[in-house]
């Protein structure tokens, strides 16, 4: 994973260019790429389109500042800020302007290449997890949550906002029932008191949507006196 992955870094000392770039390549980093002012850091920048850069903010044609604002301008690439100043402002200003990190000289190489490993481990992860956002299936019904999407038997139904929002909550709890209260609660996210009818309507506009027969429900089913039960069949 992290071989595949680009780094550049700007910084106008050629002996830290050199020292990170060594400790990089040895963690198993094999693409770092090397700027020593804010012109050349931001034209390698759209040439080589990094996953990340180190970025010192005092340069000898600008501050690493506006390269920031540009990189910005185009990307959501996570930057790292390399700074002898150390006051709380100037970091505060660094992430103000779309900075992800901020290290202070002097430091450690290793731990600059262990931070930006744990950087690109969670990027890993939060792609591996936002591919698998789940299709939820309970009898007929599948539900797509990326697309936001209801199907019954492989058809699409079209539900208003509240409906499907009650309806998933139905999905994530298959035979189980659930009071109007929790409903309301779960759907609305107020207390229940005095809306007794909103959920009745909602329940039957519901029904006159994922039922064959409205009038005699069998997925969506009341349960007197309790509430109301997704049954998970077949149907």
């Amino acid at each position: 994973m992290q071989q595949s992955k680009k780094v550049l870094i700007v910084d106008d000392e050629e002996d830290i260019l050199r020292l990170l770039k060594t400790v990089l390549i040895k963690e198993g980093i094999e693409h770092v790429y090397t700027a020593t002012t804010a012109a050349e850091g931001f034209s390698l920048f759209q040439q080589k389109q990094p996953d990340l850069v180190i970025l010192d903010i005092m340069l000898p044609d600008g501050e690493g500042y506006e390269v920031c604002k540009n990189i910005r301008g185009i990307s959501n690439v996570p930057i790292f800020f390399l700074s002898a100043k150390t006051e709380e402002i100037d970091k505060i200003l660094g992430f103000a302007i779309g900075g992800d990190d901020y290290i202070t000289k002097p430091f450690s190489p290793k731990e600059v290449a262990y931070r930006i490993k744990a950087r690109f481990r969670r990027e890993h992860y939060e792609q591996k997890v936002e591919m698998k956002k789940p299709v939820i299936r309970v009898g007929p019904f599948e539900f797509h949550e990326e697309r936001v999407e209801l199907k019954k038997h492989g058809e699409i139904i079209e539900l208003k906002p509240k409906e499907l929002g009650l309806f998933i909550h139905f999905l994530k709890h298959p035979n189980q029932i659930i009071s109007k209260e929790n409903l309301f609660q779960q759907v609305w996210g107020e207390d229940f008191f005095g809306f007794d009818n909103t959920v009745m309507v909602h329940i039957r506009r519901l029904r006159e949507k994922i039922e064959d027969d409205p009038s005699n429900p069998a997925c969506l089913i009341t349960v007197k006196g309790l509430g109301y039960k997704l049954v998970a069949k077949d149907l």
